[in-house]
């Protein structure tokens, strides 16, 4: 204990500064993002006692402030103010980070990996700008799903943790399912990982994961259901979920042109800066079949991805982990409401499918999709039109895509020998 302790000390203190530096740069305040609108009526009701308030005024990532409703309340041990349970509220978020990345630059280290990717790794899963923007829209929930989906797959496809791997998996996925649904994209994945690397009895492991994944979110997800309002996660906004349409995304083009032409006293008039987006000209309308559509067909997509995925599991390396980097980039593509923090929980799926299949280099890939998603988000709309924005965007996402599952679902390429081909999830990885 104490040897791991010492070998992972410096890890530890780079991630915690790195993340430290992003909640410092992110954390500054919440008068215009979502928290103020969606989160922060429930963590008050909280803060003064009413609990069943709390739970009435949860948005629909409710179980995520379910999750951490204690972190809330630590505040009002030195009296801090709404600002303190703003920032305590996204501690537990970062901290997955900096766990997640700590544990990954152990196995890498324990791998043999140099110290160049160890510290790339490290930057790409602890101080990502990613991360910066999630926390600069108020959704810091979107970091803790992501590390836990992760973990979830890796842990899933561990054995040498234990017969119980299966249950902690199942804990894992059920707390990032109740966390945000999204995170139902990862059950296919854990499941692959649990039977492709347990031995004796796979599906009777994979039934104890379901059966713990089921609990744990219900234990969450059951105050709220029972008094919660239900209202979409939009609700605060007033904004129907139809309009919520991004330029990121593979229906941009297929959006109508929105024709707004306020005119007074017959002369045109600009519109303003910040007025909504379906009332400016350049923006486009999301078309009205797919209300309703992209969300089930993402979920829907999952489940012969996955079973093509087991079908060639022989076939391919780092199965799991690839598949789940796969289902979420295919989220983000295929999501109307695509924004820059939903490319976090990717880039950390595909950082650590990339550091546990290519030993021999940094993680170049994951460090380069962050950079391109942030010219994406951030650089190119002060610059381009939204049309341009997502050309650019289709034009790094979709190839990516293409790539992923061309390498999980074509022909495999068998290794000369079988001792040097890595396990799918770090099954067999030596422990220092």
């Amino acid at each position: 204990m104490r040897q791991a302790l010492r070998e992972n000390a410096l890890c530890a203190f780079a991630a915690m500064t790195g993340c430290a530096t992003i909640a410092w740069l992110g954390l500054y305040g919440f008068a215009w993002n979502d928290y103020e609108l969606e989160a922060q009526p429930s963590f008050e009701a909280l803060e003064h006692g009413h609990l069943l308030e709390f739970l009435k005024l949860a948005p629909a990532y409710g179980g995520s402030l379910v999750e951490r409703a204690p972190f809330a309340l630590l505040p009002g041990l030195w009296g801090g103010g709404q600002l303190a349970v703003y920032r305590m509220v996204a501690l537990p978020c970062l901290l997955a980070a900096v766990v997640l990345a700590v544990w990954l630059c152990a196995r890498m280290r324990a791998a043999g990996h140099s110290t160049l990717s160890r510290a790339v790794a490290l930057g790409v899963c602890a101080a990502n700008p990613l991360t910066l923007l999630a926390l600069e829209y108020g959704h810091p929930e979107e970091i803790l799903g992501g590390c836990l989906c992760v973990a979830a797959v890796i842990v899933a496809g561990r054995p040498s943790l234990g017969r119980r791997h299966g249950l902690w998996a199942g804990v894992l996925l059920g707390l990032a399912i109740a966390n945000k649904p999204w995170a139902l994209l990862a059950v296919g994945p854990v499941l692959l990982a649990l039977v492709t690397s347990s031995g004796a009895w796979p599906w009777r492991r994979a039934m104890i994961c379901l059966a713990s994944t089921a609990a744990v979110a219900a234990l969450v997800l059951a105050p709220l259901t029972i008094v919660s309002r239900g209202g979409i996660e939009t609700s605060a906004l007033g904004v129907p979920p139809q309009e919520i349409f991004q330029p990121w995304q593979l229906w941009w083009l297929l959006g109508s042109s929105n024709h707004v032409h306020a005119a007074q006293g017959g002369a045109a008039r600009s519109v303003p800066a910040d007025a909504p987006l379906s009332t400016r000209p350049e923006w486009r309308l999301s078309p009205a079949w797919l209300s309703g559509v992209a969300h089930p067909l993402i979920v829907l997509l999952a489940l012969p991805l996955t079973l093509l995925a087991w079908l060639r599991r022989r076939r391919v390396e780092n199965v799991s982990l690839r598949l789940l980097a796969l289902l979420l980039l295919l989220r983000c593509v295929l999501d109307p409401w695509d924004i820059s923090y939903y490319m976090l929980p990717f880039a950390l799926a595909l950082l650590a499918w990339e550091v546990s299949a290519h030993r021999s280099r940094p993680p170049v890939l994951a460090l380069a999709i962050t950079t391109l998603a942030w010219i994406s988000f951030q650089w190119l709309p002060a610059h381009v039109s939204p049309d341009v924005q997502s050309t650019f965007f289709l034009a790094w996402s979709l190839p990516l895509a293409g790539a992923l599952a061309a390498r999980l679902f074509g022909p495999g390429r068998r290794r000369r020998t079988r001792s040097t081909q890595p396990d799918p999830t770090w099954i067999s990885m030596p422990a220092r």
